[in-house]
C-alpha cells in the first residue's frame, strides 16, 4: 500500500522522559520523596541531554524527516523570573542539530513536568499560571524563534480533566477496589498513605499540601479553564516575537465507540475531551492529535476489557484503527491541519509494534484520501524511556536503550517506519 508522499514521518520524545537529571522539576521531587507513588525515579534518564546528536543523526540516516521533542521549563526557568542562558543554548544546539540533519523540529514548550517553584503558588490551579507560562514561552520564542517552525504550547492540554474524571470513576464503590491503582494519580482508597505522601511532598516543596497541583493531577473546572488561558496567552506571546512560528497544542483523544445505550455517553465524553476546547483553539495554526486506543462505552460508561482482548503493556486494547477513527471525528469540527503528535504501542514483541504502525498508517491514509489535511505523523516514542509513574517498565520505543551503558539498539520497527518515511510504502 502507498502512503501519501506529502506525509512527513517522524518520532517523538519529551524532555523529562529522556534527558535525565531534571532536578528543578516538580516530577523530580515527586519521584524521589520517601513513600513515592512512582515506581522508580527517572535518574539519569536515557541521557538524551548529552546523546541527542547521536539520536537525531540516527533518525536522519534512517530517513525520518521530523522530530517532536520538548523544551523543559524547569531547566530554562529554574527560579521564578530567572532564566538559565546555558540551558537555552542547549536547546539551540538541539535545534541546530535538527537543521543540520534536515529534520523538521516540532517543539513542545510544556510536556507534563513544571518548575518546582510553581507548586509554591498553587501549580496548575494558580490564577498566576497563565501569565507565568506566557512569560516563559515568550522568552524561549525570543531566543529561539528563528529555529522554531512549529510549537505545541502544552502537551495533552485536556489531560488534567481526564485525570479528574478517572479519579472520580475509581472512587465509585467496587468489590475489588483495594487492587485499583491509577497510573497518573494516587490510590483513592489508601487515604492514610496518600496523606503521608502529600505531607512529605509539602515538606519537600516547602509549601502547603493544597498548593501542590502538578500538571499530572486532577483539574477543577477552573483549573481546566486556566490551562486554556495559559495556552492562549502563550500563543499570543509567541506570535508577538516570532510571527512565522506555527502554534497549536496537543490533545489526548480516545476512539469512543458506543454499544446499545452508550451513544449519549460517548457524545458527552467527546465534548469533554475535545469539543469544549474549540473556542480557545480558534486562532491556532494546527491541532496535535494523540491517540493510543479506543474505549467501548455503554449507558454506564466504559466497558471493562474481557480477558481475551489483546492489550499493550499499560493495559490499553491493541487497536491501531482508533487513530483513523479519531482523526475522522476531529475533522468534523476542525478544518485546519491535524498533526499526529503521538501514536504508538508499548509491547513486548516488536513484531506487534510493526503491525501497530502498519494498521495505524493504513487508517491515516484513508483520512488523507478523504481530504483531511494531515502533514505529519509522529510515532511515540523514539526511545524506550521513563514512562512517568510506571518508570522504565513500559517499552514504547523504536530504539532500545541499555541504561547502564546507554547503548542504543534500533529495533526492526525503527527501520520499518524509516522505510515508510523514505519510500511511502507500507
Amino acid at each position: 500500500m502507498k502512503i501519501d508522499n506529502k506525509l512527513i514521518i517522524g518520532s517523538a520524545t519529551s524532555a523529562h522522559q529522556v534527558e535525565g537529571n531534571n532536578k528543578n522539576s516538580d516530577c523530580w521531587i515527586m519521584e524521589n520523596v520517601k513513600d513515592s507513588v512512582w515506581v522508580e525515579p527517572s535518574g539519569v534518564g536515557v541521557d538524551h541531554y548529552n546523546l541527542y546528536p547521536e539520536d537525531i543523526e540516527r533518525m536522519a540516516k534512517a530517513s525520518y524527516k521530523a522530530y517532536r521533542f520538548s523544551i523543559e521549563w524547569a531547566r530554562v526557568e529554574p527560579q521564578r523570573g530567572v532564566f538559565d542562558q546555558n540551558e537555552i543554548e542547549h536547546y539551540r544546539k538541539m535545534l541546530l542539530c535538527c537543521q543540520k540533519n534536515n529534520i523538521i523540529p516540532v517543539v513542545t514548550f510544556h510536556h507534563f513536568s513544571s518548575p518546582s517553584w510553581l507548586m509554591s503558588i498553587g501549580g496548575w490551579e494558580s490564577e498566576e499560571l497563565p501569565e507565568l507560562f506566557a512569560i516563559y514561552c515568550k522568552k524561549v520564542a525570543e531566543e529561539l524563534g528563528d529555529l522554531l517552525p512549529y510549537v505545541c504550547t502544552i502537551n495533552e492540554a485536556n489531560m488534567r480533566l481526564q485525570i479528574a474524571k478517572l479519579m472520580k470513576n475509581y472512587e465509585k464503590p467496587k468489590a475489588d477496589n483495594d487492587s485499583q491503582t491509577i497510573q497518573v494519580g494516587l490510590n483513592s482508597d489508601a487515604d492514610q498513605f496518600k496523606e503521608r505522601y502529600m505531607n512529605r511532598l509539602a515538606t519537600a516543596f516547602k509549601t502547603k499540601a493544597e498548593n501542590i497541583q502538578p500538571f499530572i493531577s486532577m483539574a477543577s473546572a477552573r483549573g481546566d479553564e486556566l490551562v486554556m488561558q495559559a495556552h492562549m496567552k502563550a500563543r499570543q506571546a509567541i506570535k508577538e516575537v516570532s510571527p512565522k512560528t506555527k502554534v497549536g497544542l496537543t490533545l489526548s483523544l480516545f476512539d469512543y465507540q458506543p454499544v446499545a445505550g452508550g451513544e449519549s455517553v460517548c457524545e458527552a465524553e467527546w465534548n469533554d475531551d475535545f469539543r469544549h476546547y474549540l473556542p480557545a483553539l480558534a486562532e491556532d495554526d494546527f491541532l496535535g492529535v494523540q491517540n493510543y486506543t479506543r474505549k467501548v462505552v455503554d449507558e454506564n460508561g466504559e466497558i471493562p476489557l474481557s480477558k481475551d482482548i489483546k492489550v499493550t503493556q499499560p493495559g490499553y486494547e491493541f487497536y491501531p484503527e482508533a487513530l483513523g477513527h479519531v482523526v475522522t471525528k476531529v475533522a468534523k469540527d476542525w478544518h485546519k491541519p491535524i498533526l499526529i503528535t503521538e501514536n504508538g504501542a508499548a509491547v513486548d514483541n516488536d513484531e506487534d509494534r510493526v503491525l501497530f504502525i502498519k494498521r495505524a498508517l493504513t487508517g491515516l491514509q484513508a483520512c488523507i484520501d478523504a481530504g483531511i489535511d494531515i502533514p505529519m505523523y509522529f510515532y511515540w516514542s523514539l526511545l524506550d524511556n521513563f514512562e512517568w509513574q510506571a518508570g522504565y517498565s513500559q517499552t514504547f520505543g523504536l530504539i532500545a536503550v541499555n541504561r547502564k551503558t546507554m547503548k542504543r539498539t534500533p529495533k526492526d520497527s525503527f527501520y520499518y517506519l524509516g522505510k515508510i518515511a523514505k519510500t511511502h510504502n507500507i
